[in-house]
């Protein structure tokens, strides 16, 4: 009798356990209409003899891994429907939309996607620094409190309230497309050493003009210790957010190698960073 109580106790105690802990919550990708199951992840294997970087469960890198992509040979357009001139760096286009106003270019892709991410999570953490400073919420925004722009400086302003759905998020991001960038950007996130690269990292250049690529997936051989990166970007106009092909090493496909200490560069198919440029959200 003594076993059968121990053993019904223990059933109890591991249905707890599960109700407590609850289903691990897929990757949400709210601007999706329609099923796709091609991702980040099964699109692009790692280089021979490579692992991916272990990721939380529901954390950013986790959630770009998974990133939708269109299918393989889609071009990168731009916001106006033309094709962008550079279709030889397009190693894959990410399934998001382009809005239609010249807006939503390099450092904005950066700012849409973790925006996505931290608003499938929760809205209310939803905010971004304008070049000016001004922090800009997406809560502010939705409650009725906005700003606008009188000679280069920031006021504040009202507009109507709505809910915070993710169609608000749109219309929240066109004013912050239009106010941020890479310079903003740059300032809002913090240095880390390049050797140190995870999914979510930032290389990013703050200036007229500057530029931002997205680190969305890491891999590293085991034995040597060499990490790779797999990169995405817009660019200007504001174009398809896409993956880089490695034009330099086509051996590679999309995976960049992390330039080791005696290298003061990483080159990109459309931009030199410094190695001191890789940068991460809080």
């Amino acid at each position: 009798m003594a076993i059968i109580n121990l053993l019904f106790l223990a059933s109890v105690l591991s249905l707890l356990a599960g109700i407590s802990a609850g289903p691990v919550a897929k990757p949400a990708y709210l601007w999706l209409n329609h099923a796709n199951d091609a991702t980040l992840a099964t699109r692009f294997p790692t280089p021979k003899g490579c692992q991916r970087l272990a990721v939380t469960a529901g954390s950013w890198g986790e959630w770009l891994r998974g990133l939708p992509l269109r299918p393989a040979g889609t071009q990168a357009r731009l916001f106006d429907g033309k094709l962008k001139d550079r279709q030889d760096v397009v190693a894959a286009v990410v399934d998001i939309d382009v809005p239609p106003q010249d807006l939503q270019q390099c450092a904005d892709a950066v700012i849409r996607l973790r925006a996505e991410y931290v608003f499938s999570h929760d809205p209310n953490k939803v905010h971004f620094h304008l070049t000016t400073g001004y922090d800009f919420w997406f809560s502010d925004f939705v409650a009725g409190r906005t700003f606008r722009v009188a000679n280069e400086e920031v006021l504040p302003a009202t507009r109507p309230a709505e809910a915070p759905t993710h169609a608000a998020l749109a219309r929240y991001l066109v004013p912050t497309f239009g106010y941020a960038g890479t310079k903003s950007l740059s300032r809002e996130l913090r240095p880390v050493p390049l050797p140190q690269v995870q999914p979510g990292d930032v290389l990013i250049h703050g200036g007229a003009p500057g530029h931002a690529v997205l680190v969305v997936d890491v891999a590293e051989n085991p034995t040597t210790h060499q990490k790779y990166v797999l990169l995405a970007q817009s660019y200007m106009p504001a174009q398809s957010i896409h993956v880089l092909r490695n034009i330099d090493a086509p051996a590679l496909g999309a995976w960049f190698a992390v330039p080791g200490p005696a290298v003061a560069e990483f080159n990109t198919p459309e931009w030199t960073f410094a190695r001191e440029e890789l940068k991460r959200f809080e």
